[in-house]
């Protein structure tokens, strides 16, 4: 994380000259973009082998939880990104029993994930045992998933744990940070890892899905067209599909792979939901997914005409860095 501290902001105050001192947060998305929010203030900071992590209680989003300096999740609308990533696979899935989670520190997919009624094993695979422990801390809707014990939590790399491992899974979930140029795990997104490794573990009807980054009509070409088009050269059956994150200030990507088609209308996966999933879904039902896999006509012609494929000498990654400091 950058320097902490205060800054004039809007508002009022007892003093009368119409401003009040706040704490801000800032990311840098672009060169010339930054995305900043009020903070009511700093609650935990940390730095492990890997990644600086932080815990702010943002005025906007609630509790948002920030690696090396990129926002991952916020407490008010964490369950749109989560819900995205996890149940269009699982339902999409004939009988999804074991899921493997590469990543998921903070937890939130695990929790999506052991509401499906037909799991009864899920392999959560994260690098960094800090960043885990941190979240079994301070992140209180995730701790009765955590306790859960259908969760099996394994701190390796993903990619060696595959590797190493012989066991087949319905569904593999890439809720992995983004890919950052020096980051922990740009690799899981080429096309040499889910060639050789991932989808060897995957079941002959099994279903890979992964946090595919920015998808809007300006920031889709950043690294979601490149990661889609990897995929493609792997797999039969992509489906790209996204939706609007209000506390990433951008339309969010996820893409859905497999050797077997994708055929579920929206009746259906409501039906499903209504079979499989305890609980209620804040965001996601039939008629959400099918609008949300058709991307707009400026992103479709874009990855219709992507031919970049992910590998270790072509990375593509994300940009800029986030701060606490301040501003006069």
């Amino acid at each position: 994380m950058g320097d902490i501290s205060r800054f004039n902001g809007n508002g009022s105050s007892a003093a009368g000259d119409g401003r009040r001192k706040s704490c801000w947060y800032e990311e840098e998305i672009e060169q010339d973009l930054r995305w900043c929010y009020a903070l009511n203030g700093i609650l935990h900071t940390g730095e492990s082998q890997y990644q600086d992590i932080a815990l702010l209680d943002t005025k906007p989003f609630g509790k948002a939880l920030v690696i090396d300096g990129k926002l991952q999740s916020a407490e008010i609308d964490e369950f749109i990104y989560h819900e995205c990533l996890v149940h269009p696979a699982l339902l999409h899935q004939m009988n999804p029993r074991n899921v493997f989670i590469m990543g998921g520190g903070e937890g939130s997919t695990a929790r999506e994930i052991l509401r499906h009624k037909t799991v009864d094993r899920v392999v959560m695979c994260d690098i960094d045992e800090e960043v885990v422990d941190f979240c079994k801390s301070y992140l209180v809707a995730n701790r009765e998933a955590f306790c859960d014990l259908r969760l099996q939590l394994v701190i390796n790399d993903a990619r060696a744990e595959l590797k190493k491992i012989e066991e087949r899974f319905d569904v593999i979930i890439g809720d992995l940070a983004d890919p950052i140029e020096d980051g922990p795990c740009y690799q899981l997104y080429t096309k040499s890892f889910y060639e050789s490794i991932l989808k060897p573990r995957l079941k002959e009807d099994g279903i890979f899905v992964t946090q595919a980054g920015p998808a809007g009509v300006f920031s889709h070409t950043e690294v979601f067209s490149c990661i889609y088009n990897t995929l493609r050269n792997v797999f039969r059956y992509v489906v790209p599909y996204s939706a609007h994150i209000p506390s990433y200030a951008d339309t969010w990507g996820w893409i859905m792979a497999s050797d077997t088609p994708f055929t579920l209308d929206s009746e259906e996966l409501d039906s499903r939901i209504r079979q499989r999933i305890n609980g209620e879904n804040r965001y996601l039902d039939g008629k959400t997914f099918a609008s949300s896999s058709l991307l707009s006509k400026a992103v479709r012609k874009s990855l219709a005409k992507e031919t970049q494929v992910y590998t270790e000498d072509t990375a593509k990654f994300i940009y800029g860095h986030g701060t606490c400091h301040k501003q006069l």
